[in-house]
């Protein structure tokens, strides 16, 4: 089995994906005509030609120009569901989605919209396509550790159908440590916690998360090479670093995938994951961010299979759901 071959056989994981991120201008140009929301661009290739930002401003200028379209539960769902489509053709067969109600809630969406939309879609992904998923809520780090708390307590009643809470949004200047108190609280009601940190912020962001935040795995976390002390303990505490080559790459983090340092984090013993991030605006879903490293780094079949053992290794799945992919992957030659 070829390189490809095999990058397309994998079963996968998706530990790092945002669920306003996967949406294709044909969809979002749709929902808008369907709720009758004006937008700044008058056809599908007005919106497609947006989507080619130059910068994180003018990326989240089409972002949030998009999110404002979603106003009913069938939006969200189609939002969702035209995801799982994606999944369905890239061999992810579990997937661990962030949402951010407060990008909707402070446009006036009521919490269960947005939460009961998603849920439907993922009901559906397990019955139609055999697709396991679990939600996890993020808070904007832009915002202020007030509003972090006003939306914890929204979230409360959907205990059973949010696993986790992250830590998301504009990084530089809202360190983790902002979100201590909220992230305790969080924690003590039984979420799991991940954050993002070491994309754009610095080493000592990650530090922040693991000592301050008590997160179960880091998402992003490539600047963390630059510490070599913190690597160590990264690599001692097998902690999940869910790394976005193609976001990476967009944003401007790497400049040349060549660069990237997935494979060193890699070879290094560091518990690295492979995810799209926002794929619509980032140039690729699961599959193609395979590629685009496979290709610029010369991945080989074991590291492209100890890739996707960790997705799996580092998801909030059971042990035998682990174990059951585990041995799916080393059975493919």
């Amino acid at each position: 089995m070829n390189r490809l071959e095999l990058i397309r056989a994998l079963p996968k994981a998706e530990l790092h994906v945002h669920i306003e991120g996967p949406f294709e201008p044909e969809l979002m140009f749709a929902i808008a005509q369907r709720n009758q929301i004006e937008i700044p661009y008058k056809s599908v290739e007005e919106v497609r030609q947006a989507y080619n930002f130059h910068n994180l401003q003018s990326f989240l200028d089409i972002y949030y120009a998009g999110a404002n379209v979603l106003i009913h539960e069938q939006d969200f769902y189609d939002l969702a569901w035209a995801y799982f489509e994606k999944c369905a053709e890239d061999k992810v067969v579990h997937t661990e989605m962030f949402f951010d109600p407060q990008t909707h809630t402070d446009r006036g969406v009521a919490f269960a919209t947005v939460i009961n939309g998603l849920q439907r879609a993922c009901d559906d992904a397990q019955a139609k396509l055999g697709i396991s998923s679990h939600l996890i809520m993020c808070f904007l780090r832009h915002l202020s550790e007030e509003a972090a708390f006003e939306i914890l307590e929204q979230a409360l009643p959907y205990k059973d159908q949010i696993i986790a809470v992250g830590l998301d949004s504009s990084e530089v200047g809202h360190p983790p440590s902002k979100f201590e108190r909220v992230f305790a609280k969080a924690s003590e009601a039984g979420f799991l916690v991940v954050a993002h940190a070491g994309e754009e912020g610095p080493a000592e962001y990650v530090w922040e998360a693991l000592d301050l935040l008590k997160v179960n795995r880091i998402d992003h976390g490539v600047r963390s090479e630059e510490d070599p002390k913190l690597m160590q303990r990264l690599i001692a505490e097998k902690m999940p670093l869910t790394v976005c080559p193609l976001s990476n790459l967009k944003l401007k983090v790497v400049q040349d995938m060549a660069e990237h340092n997935i494979q060193r984090l890699l070879q290094q013993g560091v518990h690295v994951t492979v995810n799209s991030d926002d794929p619509s605006y980032f140039g690729g879903y699961m599959n193609d961010n395979f590629i685009a490293i496979a290709e610029s780094l010369d991945l080989s079949n074991e590291e492209l299979k100890r890739l996707a053992k960790n997705s799996f290794e580092a998801s909030f799945i059971s042990n035998d759901e682990k174990q059951k992919w585990n041995n799916q992957i080393d059975a493919l030659a």
